[in-house]
């Protein structure tokens, strides 16, 4: 509803979820924009009066709770799934900072389902599996979710029961993601598309993902599961990545001739902003990307024997 980075204050963003508004406070410290999100709750019960929740997530917030989310007005909602493309998706508004589905990506959920009927699909850093259902939606033959968090997972298999896909538990994987392609590998399993979607920093025992300056060896460490013809989706959303940089990391990948640049995905305008008048300054240049969630997909070829 309101992306305030690109129209006219970089501390406030608002969603909608159904019958739920969230306001997203990013101000540091969060009292800077106290006076902010009052008026935006009562623009919202003004313009909005169909909207029965307003909830209120202070992003950087030492306490869980308010960074999870509590209720401001309305009462607490019980909305657990939303419409998109007519499929639904299990939701979680208080799972975490974010609200277990990401708007950004819906133009990459249009995509998978045009084009992933009869395929074999890996969903990598899958979170709540949004990608993963829309292949299904569109028809894929099977789609492996694979994250680290089994509570997202479980969200996943709710979104495929809603839709009344027919699915394995075998398919639903938590774990680790270098271990697991590592494992993919020893089996020699491949697949028709991979989506490569991790979050833009991440530490833990095994290794580090960093998207600012590691994102060419994630993607070179996923590109011998896709079969000959393939797709590799890659996002990149880090902040501190210009477009060009992004770019130039995946020109240069595809340099040997075995990948192909063949389509960049933008992020719907209305999570890009509407306003003429007013122009933040952004960290980084997207372009040629319309937003810092940057999309591409490549095809991939293999090397014949």
């Amino acid at each position: 509803m309101f992306n305030g980075f690109s129209e006219g204050n970089p501390h406030l963003l608002v969603d909608v979820y159904a019958e739920t508004a969230i306001i997203y406070n990013y101000a540091k410290p969060a009292e800077n924009a106290a006076g902010a999100v009052d008026e935006t709750l009562t623009l919202i019960q003004k313009l909005l009066p169909w909207i029965k929740t307003v909830m209120l997530k202070i992003r950087d917030s030492e306490i869980t709770e308010e960074r999870n989310g509590r209720v401001i007005s309305g009462i607490v909602s019980s909305s657990m799934a939303i419409v998109e493309n007519n499929i639904r998706y299990a939701i979680n508004l208080w799972m975490n900072r974010d609200a277990s589905f990401y708007l950004d990506t819906r133009n990459l959920r249009t995509w998978a389902m045009e084009n992933m009927r009869g395929k074999t699909v890996l969903n990598t850093f899958a979170y709540t599996g949004s990608l993963g259902v829309a292949a299904m939606a569109g028809g894929a033959a099977r789609v492996v979710q694979l994250d680290r968090n089994k509570k997202f997972l479980e969200l996943a298999k709710k979104s495929c029961e809603m839709n009344g896909f027919s699915f394995s538990d075998k398919d639903f994987l938590a774990g680790d993601f270098w271990r697991q392609i590592s494992h993919f590998k020893k089996k020699n399993e491949r697949f028709d598309c991979v989506f490569l979607d991790p979050p833009f920093f991440a530490v833990n025992r095994e290794c580090v993902v960093d998207m600012v300056n590691n994102s060419a060896r994630m993607i070179n460490k996923v590109r011998p599961l896709i079969n000959d013809g393939g797709y590799l989706v890659v996002i990149n959303n880090a902040l501190y990545v210009s477009g060009v940089e992004y770019m130039r990391t995946l020109e240069g990948l595809a340099s040997d001739g075995y990948l192909k640049i063949t389509e960049i995905i933008p992020v719907p305008k209305d999570l890009v902003g509407y306003s003429n008048e007013y122009s933040a300054k952004q960290i980084t240049d997207p372009a040629p990307f319309n937003h810092s969630t940057k999309i591409a997909v490549l095809e991939v070829r293999r090397k014949t024997v």
